[in-house]
């Protein structure tokens, strides 16, 4: 594990002397492609300014805020698909079609429902994490061991002591993993719906900084972003972890 971080933390700095170094001898504008120095320096005067906090807790709020909508809705309706063969045939038609609409061409419609403010990127940022956690849940209560049913029902167990004692507690690998890439969509969401009316957040820095034409500015709030992402992803790891140790512990 640590011979893996070093191998990964190497790369980063191999890869970052190389742009460097290409920038400088290549004499690229940073208009075009400003060196990891720049962006450094851009993001911590940024950051030392006291510019890109608002808009980080902003890109933050909403992004958590989607991730819990988006993600129990998701957990509960694939708990319910899971649990019934006919909400599965009727509702699930309509969950694929919501899915395959391109969610920045609702984001207009967004503005003009729930106005301008955090609340439309909150709305498009649930429906794009909804899909991994619901795919994974139903897909996962699905799996659980035959065997391990049969027994449920000789032992004269419930539906409800079924779902919960075994169900979930064999699903709960899967739907985990749909957490993660669920939050990973939630911060790509949150950005995106930034980029249509709003006036905070990462996102709308990106696009403030493409209007001045201040390239160092975009690479430093897509740094930001990166952080970000990494960040909650390894929280999430810590939290998978945390929840499958017992069972690990415990077979």
């Amino acid at each position: 594990m640590a011979a893996a971080r070093v191998l990964a933390a190497a790369l980063l700095v191999v890869l970052l002397v190389a742009w460097e170094l290409t920038v400088q001898r290549a004499g690229i504008s940073a208009l075009v492609l400003p060196a990891p120095t720049v962006v450094a320096r851009t993001l911590w005067n940024s950051l030392a300014t006291g510019y890109l906090w608002p808009h980080i807790g902003t890109t933050v709020a909403e992004m958590l805020l989607g991730l819990a909508m988006g993600g129990a809705a998701g957990l509960a309706i694939g708990v319910l698909l899971a649990e019934s063969a006919l909400l599965d045939r009727v509702l699930k038609p309509y969950v694929i079609v919501s899915q395959v609409v391109p969610k920045l061409a609702l984001a207009p419609l967004f503005v003009l429902w729930f106005g301008f403010g955090m609340m439309p990127t909150i709305v498009m940022t649930a429906l794009i994490c909804f899909f991994p956690l619901m795919e994974n849940t139903l897909t996962s209560l699905r799996q659980v061991d035959p065997n391990s049913l049969q027994l449920f029902r000789m032992l004269g167990a419930s539906r409800a002591q079924t779902l919960l004692r075994l169900k979930l507690r064999a699903g709960l690998p899967g739907i985990l993993a749909g957490l993660r890439v669920a939050l990973v969509l939630a911060l790509v969401g949150a950005v995106v719906g930034e980029f249509i009316g709003a006036s905070r957040g990462l996102g709308a820095v990106i696009i403030a900084a493409q209007g001045m034409m201040d390239t160092p500015l975009m690479f430093a709030a897509l740094t930001a972003i990166a952080a970000i992402g990494l960040l909650f992803y390894q929280g999430t790891l810590m939290l998978e972890r945390r929840l499958l140790r017992p069972y690990a512990d415990h077979p």
